[in-house]
């Protein structure tokens, strides 16, 4: 069976937008109330989260959005192919190749080791939580990736797990956090642009509002890090650090720092992982290939996952699910308190449909501005309230590029992670409390 070339694919996507020629609001979004039934329940029934793996679900939920979609077997399965092989969709499954190669090479030659080593040895027991919190807030605002701290960071939070004991999950939960507090808030982060840009407000003015968010659910986070972490014990080990296989990581944020697009970073950091595993004896040029198809395998899961959330979505999209609830939430809007409400419910649920921050902002953010603009919301506020609430959502989702990648580091489930993310937890409480009680005050 073939696939409709793009050229007619444009005008079936713009012919089931008529009226009667595409599937009504709800049924549109149910794909993803599918997905959320088979996985969740599912896994409840077997009380188990780690047993029902995340690629059946999402298998199920595709095969029901193409069954309930119009149009012949050809057109539909032409939109679900465009979607699943989306420009951002691909890149993001060529950051998993590059990432898992490059984390088992380092894994390989000792790399994990030897910073896991490091951690422990500088940091004190009863901080070593608050500190890679910290430490994750720090790179991923200066670098303005989630995914590339998570890439960095999550391999050593999983290595200090293992050698103290704690759960991997919760560990690999306190970077993912971090990740989001940078994507939130960098001035080079892509949600940050985009929201400023769909606004029209300066970053710096859109920072002011949203660091008065950010901070306070950081702080707090960080405080229950230290409370949480006080009764820890690590034993020490008495052998020397292996420093010069510390270069890989060290080279990787260093050049994510620089403002590096994070393909080079990665590709870089798997070439300086070769070097010294051929100079240390570590492995040989088979023994390299062979820990570089292990990582590319070990991220086959979250290959397939991306594709089909990609190709679900676009037929969520395509079917007008996202212009239901636009329309559906729009409708009622009285007031400040009402548009950013609003303005908050928009964004998030786009980001559940697209599973992708920046797209959510680019998607509403035309929508938000007119919002903005009709109540008398101050942009600067309404930029903050995009971004702080598509990053929150983001952090949630189980199907999350950042959620998958930080799940295939540490080899746990995205769902065993989600309910140690207590940063995005608190960062939507506080947005939340921001439009509820006005403030900042010079901004609400």
């Amino acid at each position: 069976m073939g696939i409709l070339p793009d050229k007619y694919l444009t005008g079936f996507a713009k012919g089931i937008r008529k009226n009667g020629s595409r599937t009504s609001g709800w049924a549109a979004l149910s794909p993803l109330l599918v997905f959320l039934v088979v996985y969740l329940v599912s896994s409840l029934l077997e009380k188990d989260f780690y047993k029902i793996p995340i690629t059946a679900a999402f298998l199920v939920a595709s095969a029901y959005a193409l069954m309930i979609s119009k149009g012949t077997t050809d057109e539909k399965i032409a939109v679900f192919s465009k979607g699943a092989g989306d420009r951002n969709v691909l890149l993001m499954i060529w950051i998993f190749v590059l990432a898992g190669a490059f984390a088992s090479s380092a894994q390989e030659i000792g790399a994990v080791d030897a910073t896991v080593d490091l951690t422990l040895r500088i940091l004190p027991d009863r901080l070593l939580y608050a500190g890679i919190f910290l430490a994750s807030c720090f790179i991923s605002m200066a670098i303005g990736t989630s995914v590339g701290t998570i890439v960095a960071l999550v391999p050593v939070a999983a290595g200090i797990a293992e050698q103290t004991g704690v759960e991997t999950a919760f560990m690999t939960a306190i970077v993912a956090g971090g990740a989001f507090f940078g994507d939130n808030l960098s001035f080079i982060s892509d949600t940050t642009i985009a929201a400023t840009r769909t606004q029209e407000c300066q970053m710096k003015d859109k920072f002011k509002a949203n660091v008065a968010i950010a901070a306070p659910a950081a702080i707090a986070v960080t405080v229950l890090y230290i409370i949480l972490g006080s009764g820890t014990e690590m034993a020490r080990q008495a052998s020397g650090i292996e420093w010069i296989k510390l270069i890989p990581y060290i080279m990787v944020i260093w050049l994510a720092l620089t403002g590096m697009n994070v393909m080079s970073v990665l590709a870089l950091g798997i070439a300086a992982n070769a070097v010294l595993g051929f100079a240390c004896g570590d492995f040989g040029w088979t023994g390299w290939l062979v820990s570089l198809g292990k990582g590319i395998g070990g991220m086959g899961e979250l290959i397939i996952v991306t594709m089909l959330a990609g190709g679900m979505l676009e037929m969520i999209r395509v079917n007008g699910g996202i212009d239901f609830i636009v329309s559906g939430l729009t409708r009622k809007v009285k007031g400040k308190r009402g548009a950013e409400l609003c303005i908050a419910a928009i964004v998030s649920i786009a980001n559940v449909c697209t599973a992708n921050n920046t797209i959510a902002i680019i998607t509403t953010g035309r929508i938000a501005r007119d919002i903005s603009l009709k109540y008398g919301v101050d942009n600067r506020k309404a930029a903050s309230i995009l971004d702080t609430f598509s990053c929150m959502v983001q952090g949630i989702i189980p199907y999350g590029a950042q959620m998958l990648m930080a799940a295939g580091l540490s080899g746990v489930s995205a769902l065993g992670i989600i309910k140690y993310l207590y940063y995005p937890y608190a960062l939507g409480l506080m947005a939340l409390m921001a439009i509820i009680f006005r403030f900042p005050r010079k901004y609400s």
